[in-house]
């Protein structure tokens, strides 16, 4: 079963300097059909503006995975240690419960655009070494895995988080490791079509829920980037 979660239906914020678009409930945003999905608690589009900074702040036992679609950024955490991500790159931290943390757009003149995921952790998990990765936005990409393989992040969850890249007309089949995922579109409109033959089409920024099925088809119907995020048997 596929759900459309389309961007012009999502949470809003316009506060001058930081604009945001909320996949699911978060900060001012809420609505009770939509707290997460599964294992995918988080997420969000946001652009901050040149030199603002979000205030710092601590998280749940989750991780985090902040990837750059323009502009440069600064993560640091209240003991001082901090990074650096550019365009075309991921960071993935897993907040300790006694630290805060701030993001900052370290760029004087370009806008800060990324998309930001929290996954909920494995409680038995304590945090993992901070991590970042190349992503390249012309390829099929696995971002994201339990293990780290294929030189992914590596996530305290059965989550597997893969970049699919489509010129216009071209298709990729998945299969899923459980039954459900979430399918966000980065640039681009695409159609799905499921192993019971369902479809359904997607537009830029759309989102999209499967439930209850182990493969998906995607067809590009404009060239296409976007997330496939593998729930695996959540």
């Amino acid at each position: 079963m596929m759900t459309l979660r389309a961007a012009n239906h999502c949470g809003k914020a316009d506060y001058g300097w930081l604009q945001a678009r909320y996949s699911f409930s978060f900060g001012h945003y809420f609505d009770p059909k939509f707290m997460g999905f599964k294992t995918l608690r988080v997420l969000n589009q946001e652009v901050i503006a040149p030199t603002n900074a979000l205030q710092p702040r601590m998280y749940p036992h989750v991780d985090i995975l902040n990837i750059i679609l323009k502009g440069h950024a600064q993560y640091r955490d209240s003991l001082g240690n901090a990074i650096q991500a550019s365009e075309g790159e991921c960071v993935r931290f897993s907040p300790r419960p006694d630290l805060s943390y701030s993001e900052q757009n370290i760029c004087p003149q370009t806008p800060l655009t990324r998309l930001q995921l929290w996954l909920n952790a494995c409680p038995q998990q304590e945090s993992l070494p901070l991590q970042k990765i190349v992503i390249n936005e012309n390829e099929n990409q696995l971002i994201a895995s339990p293990s780290g393989e294929y030189q992914s992040l590596q996530l305290r969850q059965q989550i597997w988080i893969n970049q699919i890249h489509l010129e216009s007309g071209k298709s990729y089949t998945m299969v899923l490791k459980g039954q459900n995922a979430f399918i966000q579109s980065i640039h681009g409109g695409a159609t799905l079509r499921t192993q019971q033959g369902e479809n359904l089409t997607m537009n830029c920024n759309d989102g999209v829920f499967i439930q209850d099925d182990h493969k998906i088809e995607i067809m590009a119907n404009t060239d296409f980037r976007g997330l496939l995020i593998d729930l695996g048997g959540t």
